[in-house]
C-alpha cells in the first residue's frame, strides 16, 4: 500500500470516527472532523501533509500525490 491510499484511508477513518463520537458523546468532536478536512484542503494546495512524514518514517512507499 502506498502513502496516498493510506492518507485517504486514515482521513476517512478519522472523519467517520469523529462523526460517530459527536452523536454518542458531544458535538465538540465535529471540530476534529473539521481539522481533518482543513488539513486535506491545505495539502491539496501545498502538497505538505504531516501524516505523510510519519508514514514515510514507517516505511510506506511514495505514491503519485505525495513524493
Amino acid at each position: 500500500m502506498n502513502i496516498d491510499r493510506m492518507v485517504m484511508r486514515l482521513a476517512g477513518v478519522f472523519v467517520v470516527t469523529s462523526l460517530l463520537l459527536s452523536q454518542i458523546h458531544t458535538l465538540k468532536w465535529l471540530w476534529f472532523a473539521a481539522f481533518v478536512g482543513a488539513n486535506l484542503l491545505q495539502a491539496s494546495f501545498t502538497g505538505y501533509c504531516p501524516l505523510v512524514l510519519i508514514l514515510k518514517r514507517l516505511g510506506f512507499k511514495s505514491g503519485a500525490a505525495f513524493q
